[in-house]
């Protein structure tokens, strides 16, 4: 009777336990945290070991300690491969935030058609890149440009632009193709916070007196500055790892004056066949986008404790 009294005890069954909140939250994550460890992690130590050791295509190889570092930090190609990368991460990210925002703003007005012109705005970003890519490398060729073809009828040029034959013009159609296929994402971005700001707070402004310029940089700019900054910073990170442009267009060519740090760890690491050290210059890279990646997240931590 005393047993009966206190109640017994039924026993939990594994099932149980999982629809517990305490479980089920772990259990909803596990997916993410396999594909994480799968596909990123996994890929992330593997070339932290190989960038550690002189592993080839042909031979495993065996403990070289930070050698690869500074055999890659010697290697002219290498230094112009870091130039050219941060010049097309400051130049190319500084024409992505500004057309968005103009292409946003364009997007956001009311007018006949916006719905069509929306789509055709959007359409660069869902082309895959390889075969946009391509197309633009018909575009820029140095016998068939379709560019020079106009600039000459329009009488701008005298004579047709050796585009990826030359280094000036070969970076300017490298920034050139990056950015086109990325404006459209920024823009997105960009228009999502702007249909976001109470359309009272804008006329309170105009009936005050403040032109467009003063609405723009004293009232609309401060309310969407959390989105500018996450859509810059995913800009400058994609920038700076952009691989598909550059080995499509140029192939970091003319003489390697549009190298930039992801293809020639392609091309030492695979083509050259040398892992070790075509990890060891991927991993340059790291550093900077560990800094970009943290300063996100406590970004986006900070508007979600507000």
């Amino acid at each position: 009777m005393a047993t009966l009294a206190r109640g017994v005890a039924a026993p939990r069954t594994l099932a149980h336990r999982l629809r517990t909140p305490r479980y089920a939250g772990y259990l909803l994550v596990l997916p993410a945290i396999i594909y994480v460890l799968a596909l990123i992690g996994f890929p992330l130590l593997l070339g932290i070991w190989y960038s550690l050791t002189n592993t080839t295509v042909a031979a495993p190889g065996h403990f070289v300690g930070l050698q690869n570092f500074v055999d890659v930090a010697r290697d002219p190609t290498f230094k112009l491969a870091v130039r050219n990368t941060l010049i097309i991460g400051v130049v190319a990210t500084a024409a992505k935030i500004t057309l968005s925002v103009a292409l946003a703003f364009l997007m956001l007005g009311a007018f006949p058609g916006r719905g069509i012109l929306r789509v055709l705005f959007v359409l660069p970003w869902t082309i895959p890149i390889a075969l946009s890519t391509i197309a633009y490398k018909w575009m820029f060729h140095s016998q068939y440009s379709v560019i020079n073809w106009m600039l000459i009828n329009v009488g701008i040029l005298d004579q047709g632009i050796q585009w990826l034959g030359t280094p000036i013009p070969a970076m300017a159609a490298v920034i050139f193709v990056s950015t086109w296929r990325a404006v459209p994402f920024g823009a997105i971005t960009v228009l999502a916070g702007l249909t976001a700001i109470p359309t009272d707070v804008i006329e309170a402004a105009r009936i005050d007196g403040a032109g467009w310029w003063a609405r723009f940089v004293k009232v609309i700019v401060p309310i969407i500055a959390p989105i500018l900054f996450i859509a810059l910073l995913f800009d400058l990170i994609f920038t700076l790892t952009e691989l598909t442009v550059v080995f499509i267009l140029t192939g970091g060519g003319p003489v390697d004056q549009t190298q930039v740090l992801a293809n020639y760890a392609l091309q030492v690491g695979v083509s050259g066949t040398q892992l070790g050290q075509g990890a060891a210059i991927a991993l340059y890279l790291l550093p900077v986008l560990l800094v970009l990646t943290v300063l996100s997240l406590r970004h986006i931590g900070k508007r979600e404790g507000m």
